[in-house]
């Protein structure tokens, strides 16, 4: 008992210096502490550590700002992989990435008709699978449907909903693409259609939190619910984080097309 005690009165300094930004664990036993002891306590110490993070975010008054949780992925890996999260998050921004440079750009190219969607009988191709696409001039693309005749219809009406301010014009199976000239309708038409881009993958990034969190809430019973709440919070943190990616990629692109 005597021993205990004295491994006790290491603690409380520990708690002050606990952090969950990093994966290094508790500190060493101290030297009068036996090392079986501890690693009988190491548990305990753990959920007083939590405890003690959550109390401190709580006792902050309403609207002052919050320190940022940052719990490490170590200790909640057999609850929910937090690495693999963040990577979700981060491809839904890599797709708007994809979405922005492949449809919104002020010059057309060839190349911004590649992936426009057709939707034939058989599924959706990409266009440039179905028809072959070349310049003809700076004011005329075309997209030759020889391959698949059977798809020129649909290609037609892929090519005119694309957002892209365009009107294709049919000559049996070779289409003709007028490219519009750069006018203000047309940008602010491209930023419209950027900005719900971006509502698109803010939908997606909600579904991969819910998708974490719901995770999270299957150990409720397993784990304290301390450990719950800073997950959740851990979780909505990234998301809010990646939100704030998303919102200036939006700003920027809006720049870029408004000129």
């Amino acid at each position: 008992m005597a021993t205990a005690l004295r491994c006790f009165r290491h603690l409380p300094p520990l708690f002050y210096r606990s952090s969950f930004a990093t994966p290094r664990g508790l500190p060493r036993a101290p030297a009068a502490c036996p090392a079986l002891l501890l690693d009988d306590c190491r548990q305990p110490v753990h959920q007083m550590l939590l405890t003690r993070q959550l109390a401190t975010k709580k006792a902050k008054g309403k609207g002052q700002s919050q320190a940022r949780v940052n719990i490490s992925a170590a200790l909640v890996e057999d609850i929910i992989n937090l690495e693999e999260t963040n990577e979700e998050m981060q491809a839904v921004v890599e797709a708007l990435k994809e979405d922005f440079s492949r449809n919104l750009s002020v010059r057309t190219s060839p190349g911004v008709l590649d992936h426009v969607v057709v939707v034939t009988k058989d599924g959706k191709f990409p266009l440039n699978q179905l028809g072959q696409i070349s310049q003809k001039s700076p004011q005329l693309i075309l997209v030759n449907m020889t391959n698949f005749p059977e798809s020129t219809a649909a290609a037609m009406k892929a090519i005119r909903e694309s957002g892209m301010n365009l009107n294709p014009e049919v000559e049996g199976t070779l289409i003709r693409v007028p490219i519009p000239k750069v006018t203000r309708e047309h940008r602010e038409s491209l930023a419209k259609l950027a900005k719900q881009y971006t509502n698109k993958s803010k939908e997606a990034l909600r579904k991969v939190r819910s998708k974490s969190v719901n995770q999270v809430k299957k150990f409720k019973n397993k784990v304290s619910e301390d450990t719950i709440w800073l997950l959740e919070k851990q979780i909505q943190q990234m998301a809010d984080s990646t939100t704030v990616e998303m919102d200036k990629l939006l700003a920027a692109k809006t720049k870029e097309l408004l000129g």
